[in-house]
């Protein structure tokens, strides 16, 4: 299926694994553009360069903490305008209130939540003024149904899912979408390590990680989110905003 997405640009968060490279990957082969960031610039280039060998698109990176305020306005000077901005930056630990402690949450958030933030407010103005636009944000399952074992993961997508449907419920307005994806479970190497921490405090060991997979429900993989990413960055999702679109083999619901 065409998406008709061929000639836009897109900027794409955490880019260099994962989900990320996934969602990158994906768009380039719709003909997207693409600027890649995240923190590794080697990690970058070693994307970067697939993506030239699989797609005829304009490729560019930029490496960057955008948990900084330096990152955030290094970015800005280095991008390009975008059609699409998709955050997929930064990793909250696991662990209860208790085992995660201020610095770590505060390191984490500013990546993430603030990060979002403050990626969300500086696009969506540009895209605003342009009249186009859409900022898919993936956020995580965790912020859906909390768990106390993910305190600092759980509070913060889900600050991430309300602002998301706040802003996205006026974006239309301004010709902008504003949507959020929902990974459940993918198979990547954070969901190992989280996997481990669960272990730990389950099982009492760590290498008993693969006893916390349910073999009914396997993990999803980054292509699939990237697959909806995708779709949610097109046209044939235009009357779709506000929107979280949950990805997580029915985890939720059951």
């Amino acid at each position: 299926m065409d998406l008709g997405l061929s000639g836009r640009t897109a900027i794409i968060t955490g880019a260099s694994k994962g989900i990320g490279r996934a969602c990158a990957l994906r768009l380039a082969q719709e003909g997207v553009h693409v600027h890649l960031v995240a923190r590794t610039a080697a990690h970058l280039e070693a994307v970067a360069a697939q993506i030239r060998t699989e797609a005829n698109v304009r490729v560019s990176f930029f490496a960057a903490d955008l948990g900084t305020a330096k990152g955030i306005q290094g970015l800005v000077s280095a991008a390009p305008d975008a059609d699409i901005l998709v955050n997929n930056a930064g990793a909250i630990p696991a662990g209860n209130i208790d085992a995660v402690d201020e610095p770590t949450w505060r390191e984490a958030w500013d990546l993430k939540v603030f990060g979002y933030i403050n990626l969300m407010r500086i696009w969506n103005a540009r895209m605003r003024e342009r009249g186009r636009g859409v900022i898919v944000n993936i956020i995580g399952a965790g912020g859906e149904r909390p768990s106390a074992g993910y305190a600092a993961g759980a509070g913060g997508n889900a600050a991430l899912m309300a602002l998301t449907r706040a802003l996205g419920g006026t974006s239309p307005r301004y010709g902008v979408r504003i949507l959020g994806i929902n990974p459940g479970a993918i198979a990547t190497d954070r969901m190992v390590t989280m996997l481990k921490v669960r272990a730990k405090e389950k099982l009492g060991e760590e290498r008993r990680w693969q006893d916390m997979l349910d073999p009914v429900f396997p993990p999803g993989t980054p292509e699939q989110i990237a697959d909806a990413t995708a779709f949610l960055a097109s046209d044939l999702s235009a009357n779709t905003t506000g929107t979280i679109l949950t990805i997580d083999g029915g985890h939720c619901s059951r």
